[in-house]
């Protein structure tokens, strides 16, 4: 994927002019070269494709650096407060736990972390790492500190794989083998041979493709009949950022045209838009206005914003000359420098002998190659078959069979971004002791701190064999570990995704060969999704429904707590025997019957037919739906006594509602309902303020935040290096550094903390 060189021919200025680029490897003679259509459109002539040497001479052009330089920085700035968040650097000790017996999801089982302590002095090796990157500062060694530090980070732990976590570590190796630091650098001051010198285009031509792919493979991906059906992400549409199309669309059409639609569009045609020069600037503005909106939509760290640096990556080389051309002149001693005349490059292959031009004296003379050298040929070697990796990785699944469960790979550098969403609706863990016989249970996510292992086959053996280390600890000799998993993905019948009969301990796993063990996803089942929303469209608020696909041969015992009264179970397909185990009773049902569970008491679902059998739990918390009966009375009293209507006296547990309007006054009522109510009412008050905030007042709180997120990291860096240093001080006295490095801003009632109903997290990066 090549695009236009600034140097390499002529130019659209800003104005609407057509101004001729100055070529600083033109030889004396300068003749103009009249452009094919081909060549204006593509950036390169059909004849530079036609042999090897042709190829490496063009993929080591000579390119302006300004572009390179200004995304380098961009990048590194946003990796030196991405270490602070999405890193972990602010909270390293909770993610580490050091001595804690934690079970951890390496890439590869040998890789451990190390000791707290230097832990953080690798994140201090990343973040110097990211510092030398944005500031252009020993580039090479910059670059080494932060990829080989951020690599092994990202192995360290699967669970914390993501799509975009991917990319950065790509940006960085990229980066390193990069000539970044020739524009706008601190070793362009140093060194001042390398400062403003040309880059080849390969330089640009493989963060180009890599950005093409980002885009353009999460579009491919999203022709799954999930996304296209508009089932993936369907919550979305209920955002307040939708708000605008819920004037002239249902929130159904939103999902399905704006979200998935829009979203599909987007991705497909964004490398393209952004590519050619008549669609550039339609391609900018869309895929500005789709990060901004992703970076309200999700936790995703610094992702919106680094996609955005990327942008500009797509124009001509010298975009960074012209923009800060415009600003005033006293300010060009700090800003990048906007001198039309890059200095040439042995980096670069040029077409002949050159010398610089009798009206650029002022530029001393470098000599430059006209012959292609090795490392001209490895520069063009690396780039195709870089290119040509990025292209394959995504499609790979046929290697790493291992790691295909219901979607295909080692997840995490497929680019199939949010195209999964999953609910999980029950989860047990069960240990049989190898010499007793006897059976226990353990609660979800002991000694661990992730969730994403249930969805894994690769992370549930790491965890079953974990488990089997550390239960000898408590008296449980061999254990057997079954894990019994339910799952919905993109809103279907929640099902098992993982044999519950097999103990995960001895079961085989490898990332070459298929699991074994693992349940195949009922696609078939797929249609019934219409239904689901029928039979939910026809539910009142109170009622709660749960869609159940199980497979023949295997049994559902579940528990109905008491809060959950009218408790019914409703066949679909197939037939069931439902034993209720207190009553030793068995019923059997076909599709179409139902019958009614007693609250507080276990009972079983068997699935006796030759296929799968479908059914739906409808439920409704009796609790909650009293609970929301008292709050709608008490708000009605509150409204009355407020507008004056009210003429009876309240009683002494509800005079609390009246001083509820109070500033600053503590909610103090004997009754617990009133209580509940009063601090439900402050809650929600406090989320309307927060939402209505303007500008201001939000970047205020943003800073805040921020401010204590990297407060506590570098806190917590510098008692680890004093104890690299000096030793551990005295216990009391490291209490008290890390108490000071806990403290926190000051939050109302209704703080953070309190999760908005309308705003849920994305399902998968």
């Amino acid at each position: 994927m090549e695009a236009r060189d600034a140097t390499a021919g002529s130019l659209e200025s800003s104005d609407g002019e057509e101004q001729t680029a100055k070529e600083d490897a033109a030889p004396t003679k300068d003749t103009p070269q009249t452009k094919g259509k081909f060549e204006k459109i593509f950036g390169f002539r059909r004849e530079d494709l036609t042999s090897w040497d042709s190829l490496v001479t063009l993929l080591n052009r000579p390119s302006d650096p300004a572009s390179l330089g200004i995304f380098r920085c961009l990048f590194g700035l946003l990796m030196v407060i991405d270490i602070t968040q999405e890193r972990g650097l602010s909270h390293l000790d909770y993610k580490f736990m050091d001595g804690a017996p934690v079970c951890r999801f390496p890439l590869f089982n040998f890789l451990k972390p190390l000791p707290l302590d230097w832990m953080y002095l690798v994140y201090v090796v990343m973040f110097f790492g990211a510092l030398g990157i944005m500031l252009g500062c020993f580039y090479r060694l910059s670059g080494l500190m932060f990829i080989s530090s951020y690599w092994y980070i990202f192995f360290l732990d699967k669970t914390a794989w993501n799509n975009h976590s991917y990319l950065y570590g790509l940006i960085g190796f990229q980066l390193t083998l990069m000539e970044g630091n020739r524009y706008w650098s601190i070793d362009g001051l140093r060194r001042p041979s390398i400062r403003n010198a040309q880059v080849p285009l390969w330089n640009y031509t493989i963060l180009r493709t890599q950005i093409f792919i980002v885009y353009f493979l999460a579009g491919i991906k999203k022709l799954d009949a999930d996304w296209v059906e508009g089932y993936s992400m369907s919550y979305l549409a209920h955002h307040w950022l939708f708000d605008p199309f819920k004037v002239i669309l249902p929130v159904e059409l939103i999902n399905l045209l704006v979200v998935h639609g829009g979203g599909l569009i987007l991705d497909l045609s964004a490398g393209y838009l952004l590519f050619f020069d008549a669609t550039r600037p339609y391609g900018i503005f869309f895929v500005s206005y789709f990060h901004c909106m992703n970076s309200q939509l999700f936790s995703i760290g610094m992702f919106s914003y680094t996609m955005l640096a990327t942008s500009p990556i797509f124009c001509y080389p010298d975009w960074p000359r012209r923009f800060f051309a415009r600003f005033p002149a006293f300010l060009s001693a700090v800003l990048p420098i906007t001198s039309m005349d890059p200095q040439p490059s042995t980096s670069c292959v040029y077409n002949e002998i050159q010398s610089t031009s009798t009206e650029r004296q002022e530029t001393p003379t470098v000599p430059k190659a006209s012959k292609m050298r090795l490392k001209h040929k490895l520069g063009a070697i690396f780039t195709i078959l870089y290119i040509m990796e990025q292209f394959f990785l995504p499609y790979s699944h046929f290697i790493t069979q291992g790691y295909n469960n219901w979607t295909n790979g080692l997840y995490g550098y497929s680019w199939d971004m949010m195209v999964h969403s999953r609910s999980h609706q029950h989860v047990k863990i069960t240990y049989k002791d190898g010499t007793t016989g006897e059976i226990g249970y353990l609660n979800p996510g002991v000694f661990t701190q992730s969730r994403r292992w249930k969805d894994h086959g690769d992370m549930l053996k790491q965890y079953g064999t974990c488990l089997n280390e550390f239960l000898p600890r408590y008296n449980i000799s061999e254990p057997e570990i079954y894990f019994d998993i339910w799952v919905s993905i993109n809103e279907r019948f929640q099902q098992r995704i993982f044999d519950p009969r097999v103990d995960v301990v001895k079961a085989d796993w490898s990332p070459f060969r298929p699991n074994t063990w693992l349940m195949p996803l009922l696609v078939d089942l797929s249609p019934w999704r219409t239904k689901f929303q029928e039979i939910e469209g026809s539910l009142d608020n109170q009622t709660d429904i749960v869609f159940i696909a199980d497979f023949p041969g295997l049994n559902l015992e579940n528990f109905v707590s008491e809060d959950l009264g009218n408790t019914s179970i409703h066949v679909l397909q197939g037939k069931v025997n439902v034993e209720v185990v207190e009553e030793k009773k068995n019923y059997t049902l076909t599709p179409g019957e139902q019958i009614k569970v007693p609250a507080g008491a276990y009972h079983k679902v068997y699935t006796v037919s030759e296929g799968p059998s479908c059914y739906m739990y409808i439920y409704v918390n009796t609790t909650e739906a009293a609970l929301q009966e008292n709050f709608t009375k008490l708000f009605e009293l509150q409204e009355r006594v407020r507008n004056g209507t009210e003429t009876e006296p309240l009683p002494p547990e509800l005079q609390p509602l009246i001083t509820a309007d109070d500033e600053g006054s503590e909610v103090n009522a004997t009754d617990p309902i009133v209580q509940l109510f009063l601090k439900r009412q402050r809650r929600m008050k406090e989320v309307k303020k927060r939402r209505e905030a303007g500008a201001v007042e939000r970047l205020q709180r943003f800073a805040v935040k921020k401010y204590y997120t990297i407060r506590r990291g570098l806190l917590m860096t510098a008692i680890a290096l004093r104890n690299l240093a000096v030793g551990l001080p005295p216990l009391e006295q490291l209490t008290r550094e890390v108490a000071f490095a806990n403290m926190k801003a000051p939050q109302a009632e209704g703080n953070q903390d309190d999760p908005l109903k309308d705003e849920v997290g994305h399902g998968e990066l």
